[in-house]
């Protein structure tokens, strides 16, 4: 079943949503070129997930090369790679298969096949090109890549985690088929869930929040803080998956459109530096700063709170607000999100890291978008309060 969301909002031009909807793509993705480079990881690359795919491009008598090497979050030493692969081929699109990784991986390519220089040249910039077409297929609930036009990519010379944004990047297809989640373990479940989980609730705090995006964030919310907990312990829990691959491409569309805020500005520079996944550096500061922000995000806690049940009417703004911080707390604690030091990140490395990951956080212009105006040394403050 093919979705349409409200013109206001900028969106792929085609998301398709439902057990059946890869092969319902199946003409859409036809249409967008004649040969595609299908970009994965190892993992996914040899499983049945790449068999479907490969199924439905051979029915349509599509030619594809696959490249398979984003290995864990992507660098711009994996980019350079798929965009020569992509032009030794003579591919003229791209397919992004798996999860956030290979779905930036294959924006990225697309890019960097039409853009001049190096990826590294367009970090703090707006990537503004006429590039090949994308077709994103997630694999996983959370990162919302499948509708967003950010990416982010690690720059491996200054070991910093890129923001690199620009409508261009957009995906032009969506294809979100939950059954190709099914067999996600539960640390990638608990991992992209909660990257999901801050995207709904920073996106609902932004300075740039609309009535649209504030729709999406608190149905997004909703569904993860009922479905994640089961989908977490019962990985083949077909509702449940179904719920999560709904939340992610609402919180996805919502952080496309008013962004994130200094959760994610604080988060990129743990995962550059000391390699810890992406939404588990998210879970692991996001007690922690939406504390800080509550005075000034009360509101719309308080508005989560009620929605997903744990407040009432009774309730004050900041009863229901305590409620809610509360609540995404023991989310936390049942998806066994490990604090920084019990992760195994040493403390001396930490905090000698600190000023530099304060600078890149800001530098990244998300804490810009928070209800609360942060400096580095806020982030400062932030990362030693979240080590404690």
């Amino acid at each position: 079943m093919k979705k349409t969301f409200a013109a206001a909002l900028r969106v792929p031009s085609e998301i398709f949503v439902g057990a059946d909807s890869l092969q319902e793509a199946a003409g859409v993705i036809k249409s967008c070129g004649t040969k595609a480079l299908v970009v994965t990881g190892p993992h996914v690359g040899k499983s049945p997930i790449m068999a479907r795919l490969e199924a439905v491009l051979e029915s349509e008598r599509m030619e594809y090369v696959v490249f398979d090497g984003i290995t864990g979050e992507p660098t711009d030493t994996m980019i350079a790679t798929g965009v020569r692969i992509y032009r030794d081929a003579a591919c003229d699109f791209c397919i992004g298969v798996g999860g956030g990784s290979p779905l930036d991986s294959a924006k990225a390519i697309a890019a960097m096949t039409v853009c001049p220089g190096e990826i590294a040249d367009y970090n703090g910039k707006v990537i503004e090109c006429d590039m090949p077409k994308v077709v994103a297929v997630p694999t996983t609930a959370g990162t919302g890549s499948e509708v967003t036009k950010f990416t982010i990519i690690t720059d491996v010379k200054r070991n910093i985690k890129m923001l690199l944004k620009g409508d261009s990047l957009l995906p032009d297809v969506a294809v979100v088929d939950y059954t190709l989640g099914l067999s996600a373990p539960a640390s990638v479940t608990a991992a992209t869930g909660l990257d999901a989980l801050t995207h709904a609730i920073e996106s609902l705090v932004s300075v740039k929040a609309t009535p649209e995006t504030d729709a999406l964030a608190v149905s997004a919310v909703k569904r993860i803080m009922r479905y994640l907990p089961e989908a977490y312990t019962d990985g083949s829990n077909a509702e449940a998956r179904e719920q999560m691959a709904l939340a992610a491409l609402e919180a996805g569309v919502c952080i496309n459109n008013s962004s994130v805020t200094v959760v994610h500005g604080m988060s990129r520079p743990i995962g550059a530096l000391f390699h810890v996944p992406h939404g588990i550096s998210n879970a692991m500061l996001l007690g922690v700063c939406l504390g800080d922000m509550e005075a000034e995000a009360r509101g719309k806690y308080a508005l989560l709170a009620r929605a997903i049940g744990v407040a009432g009417s009774d309730d004050d703004d900041a009863s229901a607000s305590a409620k809610f911080l509360a609540s995404e707390d023991e989310l936390c604690r049942v998806c066994n999100i490990p604090t920084l030091k019990a992760y195994g990140i040493d403390e001396a490395a930490f905090f000698a890291a600190v000023p530099k990951m304060a600078t890149d956080a800001i530098a990244s212009g998300s804490p810009l978008n928070a209800p609360k105006r942060y400096c580095e040394e806020d982030c400062r403050r932030l990362y030693a309060a979240a080590f404690a």
